[in-house]
């Protein structure tokens, strides 16, 4: 049973979750560390990329190729075990030779995932003719790699922008673009993601050198008032970098020459991330060329075709790893040793024979480190928790290339979802028991864990599930189950309040264990009781006059006088009061509702609050046994009179007094069945009653008043309802002449119950515990 203003309860607690997570969400967008949903999140999101490794997934054929640094090549290495020993890391010739080897293979681009930052002087190459120079002579290692970079012109070397590492610039001008290779892993130390770019101030030659000199602070300088000003590292005065009054570098000044052109002090570049960068080569694409958007960014090909990459609102792109370069089963990649691919040189040019079967045609090669130990260049991703990070490079390729990217889900989306499940899971726990929600909220969460699943699999869409399930499913369901433990011990003492003292403590339970129960007024199949104690108003009347006549016999006055009137009102009421509880007990005994007290009268009803189909003949029931408990409580008064006849005796020899004999009361019942409305009427701030009103209840009311005294007068229509539920009952229901009743047109037919020959009540006893002994005739009101 559940007031209106309850019904938006579910709604309200659904809002309050969402409303509490979105609050707790922006206090993590401060405080990231704590975030334990988005731990959670991000061990869902690594499960459903390792699930969708299982399935075939579009990948760019024989385009990827990837060159070991491995432990085994290091080793060999160091052993000197095919004619040259080096420690790690090697000089750099030996990079020049594998860019050697793999232009000669056919490589359409080669990738560095090794930071070329400083040159070493001390390095040389051999004398022989594999380094390109005559017997005697001797070139520096990095400018044999220089020479190759520029004469290969399809290398890509490695950068981090963001701590300010690019190459040497002996390979930078050599080298045909530089790719970003900067790894951002997120709290759990899992790389994830990636950004498709990073801009970085490219400073002037010229100031590059005084920097150098003047150990300048280039990440700390500042434009003031059309002045470049540069901090020095020791905190001396600052630098001042001479400007042209168009902001522009006057190199006159610093260099004494005249400017051919002019020239910025700075300029703000791009540096694209090196898969991407690698990809780009492969489809003809201007990476500068694309259309940079708040959440994507728009690629556009050589051919005309576009590549979209979503971003989330970090400008972060999220990495597909579908593809794994340390499992041998996996032949999407083509797979190869670095020290492979140097001894082929070594073939190649020193001795004039081509030992070499691969073919790396067309082929986009990434070069990186697989080692572990101090070498190591592995972490943790979402596909191993091991991985070479090179890897990287070749999964972001394979996106560009296919144009497939993983999207995750609009912020908008996650909300209403939470919404959605939230609202759903608050009704289901509101509205059904506790094992039928708990089952729905399992069902739907699997349900869309599934779905969540299948999506990523299948177009790589990222569906939050641990704040839908946890916030949308499991926190609604358990808050709404809090709730209704509490609301509901309230309205089960409501209940109580209300019924406890007018039904019968099993009709009671009932009402507390009902899911449904309607009490804000409906139509009813009901059979209505009226009871009225005959005699009362003659005895109140009786009482007041003898007490009226006793203060005047004995002169009381005042104080006095009242208390013995008051004293003689409160032993008629509760006369009155003990005649009506009998009738009540045995309205609670047959499961009636007791409706009110109308003065000396008792009005009931059956088949509400809980449906009753037998309602007429648990009325008549009880009608019968009112009957039996009056008269046997009528015979108690009688003897009880019989003694106080015998002390009057002695009173009045003694000149006292005597007692005033009990009053023996009768019964005139009315009794109609019909439908009617029912429900609460009043309201909670004032007197709330649950009662009955409408034609046949009117109807019952008068058919009481014909009844007279001792007598149960029923209409037709509980008459033809006894005669479904209990032929017994009804054949001994005797017709009487029909009558007319004030406020019905028509006479009314009607049959008495004979209550002194009526059958017992089949469920329960009755209060008169020898039936067939009671006399053709209730005594007599004594005078």
């Amino acid at each position: 049973m559940r007031p209106p203003e309850t019904r938006r309860a579910p709604l309200y607690v659904a809002v309050t979750l969402v409303g509490l997570a979105c609050l707790v969400q922006i206090f993590f967008r401060f405080f990231p560390a704590a975030n334990i949903t988005q731990r959670l999140e991000w061990n869902s999101y690594d499960a459903r990329v390792r699930l969708a490794n299982r399935f075939p997934a579009p990948y760019a054929t024989n385009l990827l190729s990837a060159v070991f640094i491995d432990d085994s090549s290091i080793k060999d290495m160091d052993d000197g075990k095919f004619g040259y020993r080096e420690k790690f890391p090697w000089p750099t010739h030996y990079y020049g030779q594998v860019v050697r080897e793999l232009k000669k293979v056919g490589a359409r681009a080669v990738a560095f995932d090794v930071l070329f930052e400083l040159q070493d002087t001390n390095k040389f190459t051999g004398t022989n003719s594999l380094f390109g120079v005559s017997n005697g002579e001797r070139m520096r290692s990095d400018e044999f790699f220089g020479q190759q970079i520029a004469k290969a012109g399809n290398v890509i070397l490695a950068a981090n922008p963001t701590a300010g590492v690019f190459p040497n610039e002996l390979f930078r001008t050599n080298t045909s673009t530089i790719g970003d290779i900067i790894t951002f892993k997120d709290a759990d130390s899992v790389l994830r993601r990636s950004k498709p770019f990073k801009e970085y101030p490219e400073w002037h030659p010229i100031i590059q050198y005084q920097a150098r000199a003047l150990d300048l602070a280039l990440d700390k300088a500042k434009y003031e008032s059309n002045r470049l000003f540069i901090p020095r590292l020791d905190g001396s005065d600052r630098y001042e970098v001479p400007l042209n009054k168009d902001g522009s570098l006057n190199t006159e000044e610093i260099t004494g020459d005249k400017p051919v052109k002019r020239e910025m002090p700075m300029v703000q570049k791009r540096i694209w991330d090196m898969g991407l960068t690698l990809a780009a080569r492969a489809l003809g694409m201007e990476l500068d060329a694309a259309v940079i958007e708040p959440r994507r960014i728009v690629f556009k090909t050589g051919k005309g075709e576009e590549r979209v990459m979503p971003l989330d609102e970090g400008g972060f792109f999220f990495i597909d790893w579908n593809i794994t370069i340390t499992d041998p089963k996996d032949s999407r990649v083509k797979k190869e040793q670095i020290l492979k691919l140097i001894r082929d040189d070594y073939w190649r040019h020193e001795r004039g024979q081509v030992n070499s079967v691969e073919d790396f045609s067309g082929r986009l090669v990434v070069i990186g480190s697989t080692a572990v130990g101090n070498n190591s260049d592995l972490g943790a991703t979402p596909a191993e928790k091991e991985a070479p990070l090179m890897t990287k490079h070749l999964c972001v390729a394979n996106s560009l290339l296919t144009g497939r990217f993983i999207t995750r889900s609009p912020e908008w989306v996650d909300l209403l979802v939470m919404l959605l499940f939230s609202t759903a899971a608050a009704n289901l726990a509101w509205r059904n028991k506790v094992d039928v929600a708990s089952a729905w909220v399992l069902a739907i969460g699997a349900v869309y864990v599934a779905l969540a699943a299948f999506i990523f699999v299948k177009f790589r869409v990222w569906l939050p599930i641990v704040l839908p399930v946890m916030v949308g499913l499991v926190a609604p369901h358990f808050g709404m189950m809090s709730y209704r433990v509490v609301f509901e011990q309230k309205e089960q003492r409501r209940v109580k309040g209300i019924f406890s003292k007018i039904v019968s403590p099993n009709v009671v339970n009932e009402l507390l264990g009902a899911e449904t129960l309607s009490l804000g007024g409906a139509l009813r199949p009901v059979t209505v009781f009226f009871a009225d104690v005959r005699g009362f108003t003659e005895m109140t009347d009786a009482n007041q006059s003898r007490a009226e006549e006793y203060v005047r016999q004995y002169g009381l006055q005042g104080a006095e006088a009242e208390a013995y009137l008051n004293e003689q009102a409160a032993e008629t009421l509760k006369t009155v009061n003990m005649y009506l509880a009998t009738i009540a007990d045995m309205v609670k005994k047959h499961d009636g509702t007791l409706d009110k007290y109308i003065g000396d009268c008792v009005m009931a009803f059956w088949g509400a609050p809980t449906p009753n189909e037998r309602h007429a003949v648990s009325c008549v029931h009880a009608a019968v046994d009112a009957q039996r408990a009056m008269y046997a409580l009528n015979v108690a008064r009688v003897e009880q009179n019989k003694l106080i006849e015998e002390q009057n005796k002695v009173l009045l020899a003694e000149g006292k007094p005597p007692q005033y004999l009990l009053a023996v009361l009768s019964l005139g019942t009315g009794i109609n069945s019909g439908t009617v409305t029912v429900g609460l009427m009043g309201s909670e701030s004032h007197i709330v009653n649950y009662t009955v009103f409408g034609r046949e209840v009117n109807l019952a009311s008068r058919l009481e008043g014909v009844s007279g005294r001792g007598r149960i007068i029923i209409s037709e229509g509980t008459f033809q309802e006894l005669g479904k539920y209990d032929a017994e009952l009804a054949a001994t229901c005797v017709a009487q002449p029909s009558v007319l009743v004030k406020g019905i047109k028509n006479a009314v037919k009607i049959y008495e119950v004979p209550w002194r020959t009526a059958p017992m009540a089949a469920a329960s006893p009755s209060p008169a515990k020898s039936a067939e002994t009671v006399p053709p005739e209730p005594p007599k009101t004594p005078a």
